[in-house]
């Protein structure tokens, strides 16, 4: 089987994924109004408490929001995964020629234009309620490519829940913590308020590198360390979960 096979089928399968989406645009608005409730939340009742330092407090949770948002969405993709094999569309397109690997990537890049479309929302969102930035162009494309680095890896780990699950609430149930992590980052709060273990577990997750990489990117600060240990932790999930989720799908299209 070529590239361009691979290529080919994975577009026509994504079409097929996008149209679904098209059909049913309350996945996309329902993905956004978590962390936009969040959003109004921490802005409007919770950030007049929290101490961030200087600045707006929406510029300083911007970066942890749009990590939820990216959470919250990939569960759509695996409970989209866990349906197609229950409806036994799987089995029809292994009786096809085309490229197995192709109904994999049909979902992941489906994850990606929806969970794009989702943060595109929050952002507008979060321009509204005074969300200001001195990132150049340069800098919004940087955002960018982290975000998208993230979403692929994190939709990775979605495939595996969707094909392992056994149940459709199993199927999206795994994004619960990946939602609930970026409360003990320094999404919201800075890490040195909080206490012993908490705060070394926090400091050392990989949300807490790439919101800080995003903030000082969006501040037009100079980016440290936060940046490559972000790239770092993003390959290592993408290609940890790719690895696995391919493996998983062979032995159950055996």
């Amino acid at each position: 089987m070529t590239t361009s096979n691979v290529l080919g089928d994975s577009a026509i399968l994504t079409g097929r994924s996008l149209r679904h989406i098209l059909r049913s645009p309350d996945t996309i608005v329902t993905t956004a109004v978590t962390p936009v409730a969040l959003m109004l939340l921490f802005v409007f009742v919770l950030g007049g408490a929290i101490d961030a330092g200087s600045g707006s407090y929406i510029d300083y949770m911007l970066p942890g929001i749009l990590l939820i948002t990216i959470a919250s969405g990939i569960a759509y993709t695996s409970y989209r995964l866990f349906l197609d094999l229950q409806s036994g569309i799987f089995e029809r397109f292994q009786s096809m020629p085309i490229a197995r690997s192709s109904a994999l990537w049909a979902h992941v890049v489906t994850s990606l234009v929806a969970n794009t479309i989702s943060m595109v929302v929050v952002v507008g969102v979060a321009l509204l309620l005074g969300f200001r930035t001195g990132a150049s162009v340069f800098g919004w494309l940087a955002v960018a490519g982290i975000l998208l680095l993230f979403t692929l890896a994190l939709t990775w780990v979605a495939v595996i829940a969707g094909l392992s699950a056994s149940s459709v609430d199993g199927a999206s149930a795994f994004s619960y913590p990946l939602i609930f992590l970026p409360f003990i980052s320094s999404a919201f709060v800075p890490t040195d308020t909080m206490p012993g273990p908490v705060r070394w577990f926090a400091e050392y997750q990989p949300v807490t590198s790439i919101v800080n990489a995003i903030r000082d990117i969006f501040a037009g600060r100079p980016v440290g360390t936060d940046l490559w240990v972000a790239l770092a932790w993003c390959v290592a999930i993408l290609v940890v979960a790719l690895v696995a989720a391919m493996a998983l799908y062979r032995r159950k299209a055996r």
